[in-house]
């Protein structure tokens, strides 16, 4: 019996093994897998020695707890099959979309599910998870769970009625900085810096500032204010962004991923 299966082996699928075996949580011969694409479980397997399952059922059979990493649209479909074969077991689903009250009315009561929402820098351990608060799972599974997406960056417990925005927040977020990224280092492109140097400044600016605020628990402004000298350089820039609606395009942003589309 594996201590954790995976039902889809997707981007953020692998990230969480390969986190979790890098990080030492877990051996790769503690996990077993399946995914359509049978080259992806070669890969992963020849990488960290995670066991090939030949279906969805055969992972649910040998895991104590199973993870759900599939596409949203096909969640009620695989869960519909599996229900039989998934009471009394343990399912954590990544799907996003599918909180704990979707997930309960598939699933047989004895089945103990959690809805958990990752982000895409859990593949280099600095990721931001959220996990629902309403679940079913034991306090060992908990522990379990918690350990697990720990291992892969910071975790947040989370209600049923902040999942959506809190998800929205630090799944999306990730793109947003990206472009933000970029953007810097146009800027300092534009006036002569090797771009890949450029790109190396504006990530490390980026890490750094969000350490500041995480270590310092000081509020972003007083942040920014520390680093505004009276007619400085710095503050001529902070114009220029507001003059360019920073705030509100970020604001925006935010609300129209949150938003369901009509």
């Amino acid at each position: 019996m594996k201590k954790l299966g995976f039902i889809g082996m997707g981007n953020m699928a692998s990230a969480i093994l390969l986190g979790a075996v890098k990080s030492g949580f877990l051996k790769g011969e503690e996990t077993v897998a399946y995914d359509t694409n049978a080259f992806k479980l070669d890969k992963l397997n020849k990488e960290c020695g995670m066991a090939k399952a030949g279906s969805v059922q055969e992972v649910i059979e040998n895991s104590e707890i199973v993870l759900m990493a599939i596409k949203p649209k096909i969640v009620e479909g695989v869960l519909s099959e599996s229900r039989e074969a998934l009471k009394g077991k343990t399912l954590l689903s990544i799907a996003a979309g599918w909180q704990y009250s979707r997930l309960r009315r598939l699933v047989d009561s004895s089945t103990h599910i959690c809805a958990i929402m990752p982000n895409t820098p859990a593949m280099v351990g600095a990721g931001m998870t959220i996990i629902e608060a309403t679940n079913d799972l034991t306090p060992k599974e908990m522990i379990f769970t918690r350990k697990l997406f720990k291992s892969l960056g910071e975790i947040e417990e989370l209600s049923s009625d902040l999942m959506g925005i809190g998800g929205t927040l630090s799944g999306c977020g990730p793109a947003w900085i990206f472009m933000v990224i970029e953007a810097l280092a146009d800027g300092a492109v534009y006036h002569g810096l090797p771009r890949d140097i450029a790109y190396k400044l504006a990530s490390q600016t980026v890490i750094g500032s969000g350490k500041m605020v995480l270590d310092t628990k000081q509020h972003p402004g007083k942040l920014k204010d520390d680093v505004c000298s009276p007619g400085g350089i710095t503050i001529r820039g902070v114009k220029a962004l507001e003059e360019g609606g920073l705030r509100i395009a970020m604001m925006n942003a935010v609300d129209a991923a949150f938003k369901k589309p009509d």
